[in-house]
């Protein structure tokens, strides 16, 4: 650039004309100059680990498990009522208020909606600890909650099904998928959804939801731990502009997590359903953007898919704002891996199971799924499937070669109570080939953490190992038992290890 200025000085002009000529041209080298040092290329997002720590200094301390309900989140709301518009947008079947929060003074309008089913909350708790990021300032994230700041127009509604969060279950009061009622809105939640979605008109739409943990990556044993979606808006699933835009700013998002959770992202099918809120809202001109949260090793109650949902609602939030979504393909998007359901919690391969005196190698597949107890929950296994299961995944896998099944007994002798059994007891009891203990005191549905069956109004417990049976058996090699299969949970007989059991009496 200097060689060039030098070059044009040097022709006949007069010593005036050079001098202005100079000073003029070495400005334009300052601005070009400070122009390419200076300016941030518009398709640059956070990182994911700015997003992480950004995470981690605004989480919100309140929620520390996903079975919270209304009453828990009201409080949350109220704290924000200075930095945010709260409105109370109606009530539940069962009167419980539903609330919108706005926050933001730009122009793109962006809405958030979680928790349609009661019983899917981690989105919730994200938005919770996103509240806390944006009303912040003063910060070293400053310069990216003045972007959002003065770029868009946010609604949430961080509980839209609050009847069914209370019981923790999928449905409302009545007993409707909300999911199911945007066209007849027979649910006044369904009904103060599609109000708000009308009088906003937003630009942008996130559905947000969990899905069941057995939810894997195609062609891998990974859990898809959030799975994306930018639904479709008629049978065919064609692509217009509004489909366009949800799917690049889902491509951003994934690149965040493939960051930190590589494998783990899976895309939804997008098979059309004329009854859902997405497909509809997509339908209606809102760029909707879906996302479930599934499963991850060691996160039964969500915390770290939690911090994941955080991360890449406020990448996508930086997208939309910046239109760095633009610069991704709708074949990246299709690039994402599809949704399979191919995992089971405990794969026990080549098990010998008896029939009619002859013993036949079959493949067990186990799944354990959690049931709601007050503010807890307990586990309950059965057989999924049996037979050649090689095109499925455990998350925990035995090859049981040469090892037979065999039967428990329940110990004959009554305990007083739970606690008058320790984890040492119950081992040993195990290795005896008891399954089972009974208990005098304590009522049927007290949860317990024993690696072993307690029973107070029954003498014996149901086993098996067929399909839709309870799996509680031992594995034997030559008539010692080398493992127990104790509802559902695998428990190495010779060298235990460490897991969380999660039991009721029965």
């Amino acid at each position: 650039m200097l060689s060039i200025i030098f070059n044009y000085m040097n022709i006949g002009i007069t010593m005036k004309d050079q001098v202005t000529r100079s000073i003029s041209l070495f400005l334009l080298f300052l601005t070009v100059f400070s122009c390419k040092t200076a300016q941030v290329p518009i398709h640059e997002t956070t990182a994911a680990s700015v997003l992480e720590s950004a995470y981690l200094k605004y989480k919100e301390p309140a929620i520390t498990h996903r079975r919270f309900k209304h009453a828990d989140i009201q409080p949350l709301i109220q704290k924000h009522s200075d930095a945010f518009q709260i409105t109370k947008l109606g009530e539940s079947i069962e009167g419980r208020s539903i609330s919108s929060l706005d926050w933001g003074d730009g122009k793109i309008k962006v809405m958030l909606w979680s928790q349609m089913h009661g019983n899917e909350s981690t989105a919730t708790m994200a938005l919770f600890d996103l509240f806390n990021f944006l009303e912040a300032s003063g910060d070293e994230y400053q310069g990216l909650r003045s972007l959002l700041k003065s770029s868009l127009d946010l609604k949430f509604i961080p509980m839209i099904n609050p009847d069914g969060a209370e019981a923790f279950k999928r449905r409302n009061a009545i007993d409707i998928d909300l999911n199911r009622d945007a066209i007849s809105q027979i649910s006044p939640e369904a009904i103060i959804l599609k109000g708000a979605r009308d009088d906003f008109e937003p630009e942008f739409g996130f559905n947000l939801h969990d899905q069941q943990t057995y939810y894997n990556a195609t062609g891998t044993p990974k859990q898809a731990t959030i799975s994306v979606l930018a639904p479709a808006y008629n049978y065919a699933t064609d692509v217009n502009e509004v489909r366009i835009r949800a799917m690049q700013t889902i491509v951003g998002m994934n690149k965040i997590l493939q960051e930190v959770v590589p494998g783990h992202v899976g895309k939804y099918d997008d098979a059309f359903e004329p009854r859902a809120f997405g497909d509809n809202i997509t339908k209606w001109g809102t760029s909707t953007i879906l996302i479930e949260s599934g499963g991850y090793p060691n996160d039964p109650d969500k915390q770290y898919i939690r911090q994941l949902n955080f991360m890449i609602i406020l990448n996508a939030l930086e997208q939309i704002a910046k239109r760095s979504y633009e610069q991704y393909t709708t074949a990246e998007y299709f690039a994402i891996p599809d949704n399979d359901m191919q995992l089971v919690d405990l794969l026990i391969n080549e098990l010998q199971v008896p029939v009619e005196g002859k013993y036949y190698p079959v493949d067990l597949g186990i799944r354990r799924r959690d049931i709601t107890a007050g503010d807890s929950y307990y586990m309950s296994a059965s057989v999924d499937d049996l037979g050649d299961m090689q095109v499925y995944y455990g998350l925990e896998e035995l090859d049981a070669s040469g090892l037979k099944y065999a039967e428990g007994k329940v110990y004959v002798t009554a305990f007083d109570s739970v606690e008058a059994i320790d984890e040492t007891k119950a081992m040993e009891l195990l290795k005896e080939g008891y399954l089972a203990v009974k208990v005098r005191n304590g009522a049927k549905g007290d949860l317990h953490q024993l690696p072993i069956l307690v029973l107070k109004s029954t003498d014996v417990f149901s086993s098996g190992w067929k399909t839709g049976t309870d799996t509680n058996f031992f594995l034997e090699k030559e008539g010692v038992r080398k493992y127990a299969v104790v509802n559902g949970y695998l428990i190495d007989l010779e060298n235990p290890k460490n897991q969380e059991f999660k039991q009721r009496i029965y």
